[in-house]
């Protein structure tokens, strides 16, 4: 792939399309792996969008008999699915949790540290909307006026921190607290970096945030 400098913004720093592929591609993995919503990557998104037009206009000046168009068409097929596949994990999550969502989502954004692009908390939102307007219509429209209360937070389903992940650090991390399900004793521990783990995935959930573990 063309290694080209790509310019984020006026005030940050040049990167290489190559770094930005792969954090993309450590974002989608983390996206695919994680229970919850992850913050969004959407300027990783905007870049490749952008290189992947460049490439393609190079493409096209290549006689079609050239082997490098196919090899180059290819690679475009893969990063083409890498940015749907991702984009698709998250509105999938968007509407099964869409309800939590919602709700973190405006502390969140109240915070400044939003999860969502703005079409995505939109979309959020809508699905709500039509979700209880379908609710209504297809049931409590047919039930007795006393039964006809509709509480909305109750229907809400949240992710499931407590599920088991396996991770990869990618770097020395100390002193995280692993909870006892049982109730007797929580553990702390320690991982390398490089070493690898089956961890649940609420004590390391700000790790895959910020960057120092990759979900595997």
């Amino acid at each position: 792939m063309d290694t080209e400098d790509i310019e984020l913004s006026e005030d940050e720093e040049e990167i290489t399309a190559e770094t930005v592929l792969k954090t993309l591609q450590n974002a989608w993995q983390n996206e695919r792996l994680a229970p919850e919503i992850l913050p969004h990557h959407n300027d990783m998104v905007e870049c490749m969008l952008g290189q992947i037009q460049h490439m393609e206009r190079n493409i096209n000046k290549l006689p079609k008999t050239d082997l490098r168009s196919c090899i180059h068409k290819m690679e475009l097929n893969r990063i083409k699915y890498i940015i749907c596949n991702y984009l698709k994990t998250r509105l999938n999550k968007i509407e099964k949790f869409c309800i939590a969502i919602v709700n973190e989502e405006k502390q969140r954004i109240e915070a400044g540290t939003n999860y969502l692009t703005p079409s995505e908390f939109r979309y959020a939102q809508e699905y709500i909307l039509n979700m209880e307007s379908h609710f209504k219509s297809t049931v409590l429209n047919h039930v007795p006026g006393n039964m006809q209360s509709f509480e909305l937070n109750k229907m809400a389903i949240y992710p499931n921190y407590q599920s088991h992940v396996f991770l990869k650090a990618n770097e020395t991390v100390n002193g995280i607290i692993l909870e006892d399900l049982l109730g007797d004793q929580d553990e702390e521990i320690d991982i390398e970096e490089g070493s690898q783990h089956i961890l649940q995935y609420k004590p390391i959930a700000d790790l895959v945030k910020n960057g120092k573990v990759q979900l595997v």
